[in-house]
C-alpha cells in the first residue's frame, strides 16, 4: 500500500518538482520539465520503479515532524531516535542550466546514523541505467539521461540491488549534503552546485518573493501556503502554471479516472489570473496572459482545452503498463486525450482572463483585440454545438449549460471592452445580440422551473457545481430567485460529507466512466463563494474553515476529498484547489476574487 496522498510535500525550481514522503523518500520526479518521465516513480509503483530514502538507519515509519521554512519551499523533515535528533533539508534551487535535487542531513542532537537509499529508474521506472564512479561522483547514464551523484564531505557509497547506498553517523552540528544532479548524457557535466549556498539562496529568494505578497487578512498563512504553491507550479521559461505536478493519482482508490495533470488548462486560466492580480503578483500574472496569448493564437476552431508548458498541441495519451498504479489505481497514463475535446467554455474563459487582464492594468498587446475579435467570430456561428463541456467527460457531447453561460461570458466581456474603450475596432451590437440570444436560451432550456434550478444541460435533472459560478461570472445577479434556487440546490443534491461534487457520476451516463469520485476541492470552494455573494457569509465561512481543515500538514490540497475514508484525493498538489483558496479568502475578506 502506498502510503496516503497527503503524506507528500513539494519541492521545486519552478519548471519540475519532486513529492517527498513523510518517510524522508523521494517517491516522485520528472527530470527536466513536470512533463517529461520521471527518474522516481515510486509514487505509481514501487521501490524498484525509482526513489531516494534518506532517513535514520533501521527507522522505518513517518518522520516525528516536518514543516515548511516560514515564506519557503524548503522543507525540513526530522526524526527523533534513542541516539538523538536527525534533520533532512530538502530543496531545488532557482537552476542556471539543470535542474538539482539537494538534501542536507544535519545532526540536531546525540549522533543518529543515517542511510541513504537511492534507486534511479529512467522513463518512469522502466529503465535502470548504468551506474559508474568518477571524481567522487556516482553517475548513471541511460540513452538520454545522466544523474550525478556527489556528497559533501564525501561519505562511503557502495551499489547493491540495483541501487546506490550510503550509511554514515551524523553529531550534533555536523552536516552531510547530497546533490543530485540531471543533464542530458551527451552534454558535459553543468558546474557544481554549493548545496549550502543553495540553502541560503533559496530561503532568501523564496522570502523575497512573498514579501511582494500585498493581502494581509485572515487565513494569511493558508493564502500564502497556496500562492508559493502556484509559484512552483510555474514553469519559469514560458510562464505557464500547470494544473498538478503528477499524473495518474486517482480520484477513486482502484477506479480508471487516472489522468495526466502535468499540462496548462485554460479553464484555470480567469481564476489563477484573479488570485496572481489581487495579491500583488502583476509580474506572474502578466507572463500567464502572455503564455495564453502564444498558446491559443492560430484559428479560433483549432482553440484547445489544454496546452503543454510552452503551448504545445499534441499531448498524446499512453497507458504505462508496467506501472501498477498508486493503491492498484490502474491504468497509469502519460498525456491526455481530453486535448482533442471541444469545450466552449474556454473561449469565454480566454475573453474573460484577457478583459480582467486589461481592465487591472497589464499593458495590452498589439494582437491581443484582434485575436479576440476573431473567438468571437467563430462563436457567433459555433455556439449552438454540444461539446463535451468543462469537466472533459468522454460519455459524447452535449448541450451543457455552463458552456453556454460561458459563451455568454465571452460576448459579454467582448461588448464591456468596446464600452470602456471606444476606440477599438468592433461590432459591439452584433456581439450585444449573441449575449443577449444566449442569455435567453439558457435560461428557457437550462432551468428547470419546478425545482427552481439550472441544470448541468439542456433538458436534463441532473446538476453541476460549474452553475455556482453563475452569479460569479455575472449571468445573473446573486440576488435572483434562480440563483439562490440553484446554490440550493446543488449542495442538496451534490453534497458529499460537507463538501460538493462535481455532479453526479456514479447514476448519469454523462462521463462515460465507471465508478464514482470524491468531493471535488474547488467546487467545494465555490459554493463558498457563492453562499457569500447570496448573503450567507457565515455559512461560506464556516465551509471554508472546514475546507481549510482538510489541507495536509504542510498546506497542500490535491484534487479532491473522499470524506467517507477521510483522505485526499487526485492530483497532487492541485493548482485548481489553491486558486480556490485563495480567491474565497480574497472574497471574505472583502477583497474580491477573479470573474
Amino acid at each position: 500500500m502506498h502510503p496516503p496522498i497527503e503524506d507528500y510535500a513539494l519541492i521545486g525550481d519552478e519548471q519540475t518538482a519532486a513529492l517527498v514522503g513523510r518517510d524522508g523518500s523521494v517517491d516522485w520526479l520528472c527530470v527536466p520539465r513536470f512533463d517529461s518521465a520521471a527518474c522516481f516513480a515510486r509514487l505509481l509503483g514501487d521501490e524498484d520503479n525509482g526513489h531516494w530514502r534518506i532517513a535514520p538507519k533501521d527507522v522505518e515509519g513517518p518522520c516525528t515532524r516536518r514543516a515548511y521554512r516560514p515564506d519557503t519551499l524548503v522543507l525540513d523533515t526530522e526524526w527523533d531516535t534513542p541516539d538523538g535528533t536527525v534533520r533532512v533539508t530538502d530543496l531545488m534551487p532557482q537552476r542556471e542550466r539543470a535542474p538539482d535535487v539537494v538534501r542536507i542531513v544535519e545532526g540536531v542532537s546525540g549522533r543518529v546514523t543515517v542511510r541513504s537509499t537511492l534507486r534511479l529508474r529512467f522513463d518512469y521506472g522502466s529503465i535502470v541505467p548504468w551506474m559508474r564512479r568518477s571524481d567522487g561522483h556516482r553517475i548513471a547514464v541511460a540513452g538520454p539521461d545522466s544523474v550525478w551523484l556527489r556528497s559533501e564531505p564525501a561519505v562511503h557509497t557502495w551499489g547493491e540491488d540495483f541501487g546506490t547506498h550510503s550509511e554514515f553517523t551524523v553529531a550534533e552540528g555536523e552536516r552531510v549534503a547530497f546533490v543530485l544532479t540531471w543533464h542530458p548524457s551527451h552534454e558535459a557535466r553543468p558546474p557544481l552546485v554549493d548545496p549550502y549556498e543553495a540553502l541560503s539562496s533559496s530561503v532568501a529568494d523564496w522570502r523575497s518573493w512573498v514579501g511582494r505578497c500585498t493581502y494581509q487578512g485572515p487565513y494569511r498563512d493558508a493564502v500564502v501556503r497556496s500562492l508559493i504553491t502556484l509559484k512552483a507550479l510555474s514553469y519559469a521559461p514560458t510562464g505557464g502554471i500547470v494544473a498538478a505536478a503528477t499524473t495518474s493519482l486517482p480520484e477513486e482508490l482502484g477506479g480508471v479516472r487516472n489522468w495526466d495533470y502535468r499540462f496548462c488548462w485554460l479553464r484555470d486560466s480567469t481564476l489563477t489570473l484573479g488570485a496572481l492580480l489581487s495579491a500583488g503578483y502583476h509580474k506572474e500574472a502578466a507572463a500567464w496572459r502572455d503564455w495564453l496569448l502564444r498558446a491559443v493564437a492560430g484559428n479560433p476552431a483549432d482553440l484547445q482545452i489544454m496546452y503543454g508548458l510552452a503551448g504545445e498541441r499534441r499531448l498524446p495519451e499512453t497507458e504505462l503498463p508496467w506501472l501498477a498504479g498508486y493503491n492498484g489505481s490502474a491504468p497509469v497514463r502519460s498525456g491526455n486525450d481530453a486535448v482533442t475535446q471541444l469545450q466552449l467554455d474556454v473561449y469565454g474563459e480566454v475573453m474573460d482572463s484577457l478583459y480582467l487582464a486589461r481592465r487591472s492594468g497589464l499593458s495590452a498587446k498589439p494582437h491581443m483585440w484582434a485575436m479576440q475579435g476573431a473567438l468571437l467570430q467563430f462563436l457567433e456561428s459555433a455556439w449552438r454545438q454540444p461539446d463535451e463541456g468543462l469537466w472533459e467527460v468522454r460519455g459524447g457531447r452535449r448541450q451543457f449549460v455552463h458552456s453556454k453561460v460561458m459563451v455568454w461570458v465571452a460576448a459579454d466581456r467582448a461588448v464591456r471592452t468596446l464600452e470602456e474603450h471606444p476606440d477599438l475596432p468592433g461590432d459591439p451590437d452584433a456581439w450585444r445580440a449573441l449575449r443577449d440570444e444566449v442569455h435567453r436560451e439558457v435560461c428557457e432550456k437550462g432551468y428547470d422551473p419546478e425545482r427552481n434550478t439550472f441544470t448541468q444541460y439542456y433538458g436534463s435533472r441532473e446538476l453541476d457545481a460549474a452553475l455556482l459560478l453563475i452569479p460569479r461570472v455575472g449571468f445573473l445577479p446573486p440576488e435572483d430567485p434562480r440563483v439562490i434556487g440553484t446554490v440550493d440546490a446543488v449542495r442538496a443534491e451534490l453534497g458529499h460529507g460537507g463538501f460538493v461534487r462535481r455532479y453526479d457520476a456514479e447514476d448519469t451516463p454523462v462521463d462515460g466512466l465507471p465508478g464514482g469520485e470524491g468531493a471535488f476541492l474547488a467546487c467545494s470552494f465555490w459554493l463558498a463563494d457563492a453562499l457569500h455573494l447570496t448573503g450567507r457569509t457565515q455559512e461560506a465561512r464556516e465551509l471554508f474553515e472546514r475546507l481549510l481543515g482538510l489541507t495536509n500538514d504542510v498546506g497542500l490540497l490535491a484534487e479532491e476529498y473522499d470524506p467517507v475514508a477521510g483522505r485526499q484525493l487526485g492530483n497532487f498538489p492541485q493548482a485548481f484547489s489553491h486558486i480556490g483558496l485563495v480567491n474565497t479568502a480574497l472574497a471574505l475578506a472583502g477583497g474580491g476574487g477573479a470573474g
